[in-house]
């Protein structure tokens, strides 16, 4: 599983899958070294960094608080991460557009 850091964020380590191709951008948070699936929360991400819980799991609200803080001051780096592991990007609440990260900058592909 691909993990968006090296580094456990409020202890839990943010990945995404190769099942997750044709989905809006997100990530898993597991407090597992294996990244598995069973008690990890989903977390959506929007455009601008903002986030969406989509699966709380076993997370705590406060740990789930610093994870969105933490996407949110990072997300231009797992957007190039997800872009470049599945050629295409697509945000939460807008999936009939294609995104692409272009000097820092999320912008519609359409834009280049």
């Amino acid at each position: 599983m691909p993990k968006f850091f090296s580094e456990k964020v409020a202890g839990y380590y943010l990945y995404f899958t190769s099942h997750d191709a044709g989905e809006p951008v997100h990530s898993h948070a597991s407090d597992s070294p294996k990244c598995i699936e069973a008690g990890s929360a989903k977390i959506w991400v929007y455009a601008d960094g903002s986030t969406r819980i989509a699966e709380k799991g076993s997370v705590s609200d406060s740990d789930l608080r610093k994870i969105c803080e933490y996407i949110k001051r990072n997300y231009i780096h797992m957007f190039k991460l997800w872009e470049k592991h599945f050629g295409t990007l697509e945000v939460y609440g807008d999936t009939e557009t294609s995104y692409t990260v272009q000097d820092g900058v999320v912008k519609p592909s359409s834009a280049n």
